[in-house]
């Protein structure tokens, strides 16, 4: 069934109730692991093709059966975070190198998460549901992630270290076996997953049109515009351009309430929807190369947190899972409230604690705005899109919503 072809269906309302986590999750997601771009292909032209209904677009979008592609993919991320040093990116949010003992600068799942800032050029190609792989190209090095099977191997070459996992055992630190079978959540690579994710946030809280024609990477496109229709959020609007022929979307665009540069854009540059040779997805690593596989790296990542502090009570570990997650609202102004663990106290003062780098006590001080309200005081942590308001009896609020919103919100709870 097509996206909001009925409201009153079984489907429609799951689709209902998942759009009060949609935002925060999908959408904030999306932000906050792989945004921002200024724009980055240009428009050669508006071709003229038959008029279309958003619906019938969206429609097309949902019936496209593509399954075979290849092509280079332009993102660029740009939330607006201050750079200092390594923190921003990989300091941070989990990239950057991890060779060594304990850790493999091959890991997709911290090495991904440099898409996170910066502008990148990505070579990605598919051949079904069991064959992917996905190239960041740097200017003197290459990170690749392919799925072949049974295989996931992650290689890159300016350390000449490669991760191997089967799907079976997964590639979580946790052991847990969903990893392997894709790439880390929250890292959309393709204008196709980072519109599945505005897709999911749809029903009565968005407004979609068509806002004309394009073309992308040679090919004609029809541009769907997707928009809140609730005051407060900090999304400006969303624009897909989708392929005329075959349904696939071919970029992404958000561009925040507040003006300027786009947050997030990504598109082909190049696109071929032929199948990819066999030999694309195939990896061997050369003699030399150092090979980590994943459950040695689960099992060294247990040995090195040790065992728990005795004081720390087993539902201190409950504290800040999904367990303890509340959505306020729905759609695009939906707020995610969190308990937070008793070590996050530092961050309601603005700064972080005596663990944590200089760099990132720093780089959270830049981003900090102290708030005061009913529910008593906090600071604020703010990007272009996403904002957070940390209390200081251990609740977190974020959604892709103002400031004023957040102390509302935890001013209600």
């Amino acid at each position: 069934m097509a996206p909001y072809a009925s409201e009153d269906s079984e489907s429609g309302a799951r689709r209902r109730k998942a759009v009060r986590y949609a935002v925060p999750v999908a959408v904030v997601g999306v932000a906050a692991a792989t945004i921002g771009l200024v724009p980055a292909l240009a428009s050669s032209g508006d071709p003229d093709l038959p008029d279309i209904t958003a619906r019938q677009l969206i429609e097309k979008i949902a019936k496209s059966d593509t399954e075979q592609l290849s092509g280079t993919v332009k993102i660029t991320t740009d939330l607006g975070l201050p750079s200092i040093g390594g923190a921003a990116g990989g300091g941070l949010m989990g990239g950057g190198e991890r060779g060594g003992e304990g850790g493999s600068s091959a890991d997709p799942q911290s090495k991904l998460t440099e898409l996170a800032t910066g502008s990148h050029t990505l070579r990605v190609a598919a051949d079904g549901a069991d064959r992917q792989k996905l190239s960041v190209l740097d200017d003197a090095s290459e990170y690749s992630v392919i799925h072949n099977g049974d295989d996931v191997w992650a290689y890159d070459s300016k350390s000449d270290e490669a991760y191997h996992a089967k799907q079976k055992q997964g590639a979580h630190s946790d052991g847990s076996g969903e990893h392997a079978k894709k790439a880390p959540k929250g890292v959309p690579a393709t204008p196709k997953e980072l519109t599945d994710e505005i897709l999911k946030a749809g029903g009565d809280t968005t407004s979609f049109s068509v806002d004309g024609t394009s073309q992308v990477a040679g090919r004609d496109a029809y541009r769907l515009q997707i928009k809140p229709k609730q005051s407060g959020s900090t999304v400006g609007a969303v624009t897909v351009s989708v392929d005329a022929k075959t349904g696939t979307p071919l970029k992404f665009s958000l561009t925040p309430a507040g003006g300027g540069a786009a947050v997030v854009d990504a598109g082909f540059t190049k696109v071929d929807f032929a199948k990819p040779a066999a030999s694309t997805f195939d990896f061997k690593p050369s003699k030399g190369t150092k090979v980590t596989e994943a459950d040695e790296l689960a099992k060294a990542q247990r040995g090195e947190r040790g065992a728990l502090p005795k004081d720390l009570k087993a539902d201190e570990l409950k504290a800040g899972g999904l367990d303890d997650l509340n959505v306020i609202g729905k759609g695009w102004t939906s707020i995610a409230e969190l308990k937070l663990p008793k070590e996050a106290g530092g961050l309601a003062a603005g700064k972080g604690s005596a663990e944590m780098p200089p760099d990132a006590q720093k780089f959270l001080s830049s981003l900090g705005d102290q708030v005061k309200g009913e529910f008593g005081s906090g600071t604020v942590y703010s990007t272009r899109l996403v904002n957070v308001l940390v209390t200081e009896d251990g609740k977190a609020y974020a959604g892709a919503v103002t400031k004023d919103a957040l102390v509302k919100a935890a001013n209600a709870g």
